[in-house]
């Protein structure tokens, strides 16, 4: 009976085989045999080597093609989805408008929250789930907090002069995440966290861990969507005991429902502002949508993305400025005319307008920002890419990385440069329209605009008042050498040390 079953097992593994590399609707898209029949290759680079798949796309494209021209290649990368590394595609992968476009349900899983509009497999449902976050992250409500996020950011100042009359390290990855947590838990509760508030940041580096530890494990939940499910439905003692930091993130998830529905069973009727959680339980919302799963997944999600991923951005941004002295003082001179004394405040709005800090941070975006692959499906249409035809229920990704270090576009790709920016501009060359941190079409990041303030109200604060040398900073500390949503060095997180040297008053 058990040499039967084997022997099944091995015909229909050698027929599905045989079917997907000679009679697979994708057979004609060029690839490796191995990634055609089986997802093993990619479970291996992602799950066992951790985060490393990226790369052996790159090594396809270059196999089959060459990504260096401006008219780059197709490669199917695994049985059902194809990768096109051609900036010129990119908006008809993620089309906006009445196109619509689906998440591949495969890939929603990493994400392990299914209730939040981020993982949302169909088009509709997505925009249902979204628009009640919207008005929350337009660019008139977050230039209407502004002074929410500045008084975030003379938290971090206070932590900096302590830094400097105490004359030790700071790790700005940490304080990075304790601002942009407090800002974010402010936008969901109306109250923050106090993350900036707490005289240790040291303590507070938990956070950052926790956050890590959720995104560290997105691919292992991708392969197996079972176990996110099957870890939240087992008792609290015996998840610590099997997955002790796991469990620490849904204690995080847990503690968050049961503060947003504190706070909306006692502040329903006196808040001084609505927060995302009275939108999210509107009567205005089906009452299907307004549910604990709901309310939990969708803050999570948003916490997530609103702390981890802009504060790396600046961990990012100001270890290139740390590390080239001559572009940090270029960048002080410039806001010196927007903020005439140390201690000013300009709001993202009139900071926005200074070419060399937009310079600066689209290099951070460019460089710094996820390099995550995003598929996308169109169920109804057929797209073509030259002579090739993809057919409906297709994923179809391009990783934001290829665009980013596409050297068509940016000479010399990986070189911290935001003179190419302010050249660029001299020519009449929109060089934006290949910055893509935040995807484009009808699933663009709900938190583009915040992130945007936060990294330009924080730079700007900090580069026109403290004087801040490297310290204890490793360049593999900061080098991108695993994808887990957001970048990742070889081990940990980015870890970004400095010294205080002076402060302007």
């Amino acid at each position: 009976m058990i040499s039967f079953f084997l022997l099944f097992l091995i015909v229909y593994f050698a027929l599905r085989s045989i079917y997907r590399i000679y009679f697979h609707p994708l057979r004609g898209i060029p690839g490796p045999k191995l990634a055609a029949v089986t997802h093993l290759h990619e479970f291996h680079h992602d799950v066992v080597r951790g985060g490393k798949f990226l790369w052996e796309i790159e090594k396809m494209h270059e196999r089959y093609g060459t990504r260096l021209t401006m008219t780059g290649p197709i490669v199917r990368i695994n049985p059902r989805e194809v990768h096109i590394a051609d900036p010129a595609m990119y908006d008809e992968i993620y089309a906006a408008g009445g196109r619509k476009r689906d998440k591949d349900q495969a890939m929603v899983s990493a994400y392990a929250s299914p209730y939040a509009a981020l993982a949302t497999i169909d088009h509709d449902l997505h925009r249902a789930r979204r628009a009640p976050l919207n008005p929350f992250f337009s660019k008139k409500a977050v230039l209407e907090l502004s002074s929410v996020i500045q008084e975030k950011i003379s938290l971090l100042a206070w932590h900096l002069e302590k830094s400097h009359a105490e004359k030790s390290v700071i790790t700005l990855s940490t304080a990075f995440i304790g601002l942009t947590g407090d800002i974010i838990t402010h936008y969901l509760y109306g109250q923050d966290n106090g993350y900036l508030r707490d005289r240790d940041l040291a303590k507070r580096n938990m956070v950052w861990e926790i956050m890590a530890e959720g995104t560290n494990a997105c691919h292992l939940f991708r392969f197996f969507p079972c176990i996110p499910t099957l870890t939240k439905a087992l008792p609290p003692r015996l998840m610590r005991l099997l997955r002790p930091t796991l469990s620490n993130v849904y204690d995080m998830q847990d503690q968050i429902a049961r503060e947003s529905e504190d706070a909306l069973s006692s502040r329903r009727g006196t808040a001084k502002r609505r927060t995302i959680y009275h939108a999210l339980n509107s009567p205005d919302v089906p009452s299907h949508e307004r549910s604990l799963h709901r309310l939990r997944d969708e803050s999570f999600i948003v916490l997530i993305g609103g702390a981890e991923s802009t504060a790396a951005t600046l961990s990012f941004a100001m270890y290139h400025l740390l590390q080239n002295r001559e572009m940090y003082c270029k960048l002080r001179k410039e806001l010196q005319r927007a903020m005439p004394t140390p201690t000013s405040h300009a709001d993202w709005s009139q900071l926005e307008r200074l070419p060399y800090l937009t310079a600066v941070i689209n290099e951070a975006l460019r460089l710094g920002a996820a390099a995550l692959r995003p598929t996308r499906v169109a169920t109804t249409e057929t797209l073509y890419y030259k002579e090739y035809a993809i057919p409906p229920g297709t994923p179809v990704s391009t990783i934001s990385y290829f665009v980013h270090r596409n050297p068509a576009i940016f000479p010399d790709p990986e070189r911290f440069d935001p003179e190419r920016w302010i050249q660029a501009a001299e020519r009449g060359d929109n060089l934006t329209r290949y910055l893509v941190p935040f995807t484009r079409g009808s699933r663009i990041c709900v938190g583009m605009n915040l992130a945007n303030a936060e990294l330009y109200m924080t730079l700007a604060s900090v580069v026109r008042r403290f004087d801040l040398e490297l310290c204890d900073t490793r360049p593999e500390d900061m080098e991108f050498a695993r994808e887990m949503v957001v970048q990742r060095p070889a081990k940990g997180v980015w870890t970004l040390k400095a010294r205080v040297a002076g402060v302007g008053e």
